[in-house]
């Protein structure tokens, strides 16, 4: 594809009509802006299952608007140049831009689907990741969504037409921009754009900062990376206490391994390890439900547990589980789970002193 490049004087007096013509209306557009940014917060209003930070706009200046329509097309190096926008008042689609800020990348995919699902009001004629690829291909690059969308019947661009003038048709319908990133990407590109694209001059350019920005690109990733596992991990804590929903589920040999894993990562078993006598000491108790193991596994019980029996070495899920239903149940878990065992009868009850002196020593 051939790349845009500046416009020769060949076309300066069609660029000159174009820009004085965008100069003398963009009022108008302010109005489009504003009447787009009523309808596009307007559907958070009514989807309040997404909400993201902000959601901004700005029109296109007309410094911005001379230079975008001044790009020419040179391909072939014998062919004549042409304009990348003939009519850069009907072809330049960022004339207007809106941009939405949410906090995490999956949001960017509900936001996206939100907005195209209003077709009474958008037709949404192109959604792409901007840069994908050079994320794709391991090179330099921090990717945003990008939607095109065409208005239909809105008053404001109509008015915006007519103030054009022949040959324009006030049909109402606009093709604008609308840009999605979390608000680490929006850091980013904001900063990237200032430098590298605000100040083209070679005097200040090093190939430094391209080595700074690919590196802050990676580390963003890794950033947002870790805060997409933390927003996960609250959601399943959520809904670990849902009686009704994950909650409520009944604990399996497997289930008890995910519930332990997810809020005791760092006291973990063997991978070929199963947990059938894990289900046999809840099981002892009537802990049969996802909310109640979740529950019993307290990570400040833990703390106290740990305090009191002063583990010599660190215990593995299975003595760890059963110090917790000990600390909880006392006696009972003593009485419920040793049978016929002496041994670990001994065990449990030179524990529960333990405890018992750690709490008295508390109050």
């Amino acid at each position: 594809m051939a790349e845009p490049v500046e416009a020769e004087h060949d076309f300066d007096a069609l660029i000159d009509e174009s820009v004085a013509r965008y100069a003398m209306v963009r009022d108008q557009l302010d109005e489009v802006l504003a009447a787009m940014l009523i309808r596009i917060r307007a559907l958070f209003d009514e989807h309040t299952e997404i909400q993201p930070l902000f959601i901004t706009g700005r029109v296109k200046t007309v410094q911005s608007f001379r230079s975008k329509a001044a790009r020419v097309l040179q391909g072939d190096p014998q062919a004549e140049p042409v304009l990348e926008f003939p009519n850069p008042l009907r072809e330049i689609h960022d004339m207007v831009g809106v941009r939405i800020i949410v906090q995490l990348p999956h949001e960017i995919q509900q936001v996206a689907n939100m907005i195209k699902a209003q077709r009474a009001d958008f037709d949404c004629r192109s959604d792409r990741e901007k840069d994908i690829g050079s994320v794709e291909s391991g090179t330099y690059g921090y990717s945003s969504r990008h939607l095109l969308l065409k208005t239909r019947n809105e008053p404001t661009v109509r008015r915006f037409q007519e103030s054009l003038g022949k040959p324009v048709v006030p049909s109402g319908n606009f093709t604008f921009e609308v840009q999605i990133r979390t608000i680490l990407q929006h850091a980013w590109s904001e900063m990237e754009h200032d430098i590298r694209f605000k100040n083209t001059g070679r005097q200040v350019w090093s190939p430094q900062l391209d080595r700074q920005f690919t590196a802050t690109a990676a580390m963003l990733e890794t950033v947002e990376n870790y805060f997409t596992e933390i927003d996960e991990l609250y959601t399943t804590l959520g809904d670990y206490q849902d009686h009704n929903g994950l909650g409520g589920q009944p604990l399996t040999g497997e289930r008890i391994g995910e519930i332990w894993q997810t809020l005791l990562p760092h006291v973990d078993r063997k991978r070929d390890d199963d947990w059938t006598w894990a289900a046999e000491l809840l099981g002892a108790h009537g802990i049969s439900a996802t909310w109640q193991l979740a529950e019993l596994l307290d990570p400040n019980v833990v703390t106290e547990v740990r305090a009191a029996l002063d583990h010599r070495y660190s215990p593995g899920p299975d003595r760890l589980l059963d110090d917790m239903l000990l600390w909880h149940f006392g006696g009972r878990h003593i009485e419920k789970t040793s049978g016929d065992d002496e041994r670990r009868e001994a065990s449990l009850r030179r524990r529960l002193i333990q405890m018992n002196d750690h709490r008295n020593r508390q109050r």
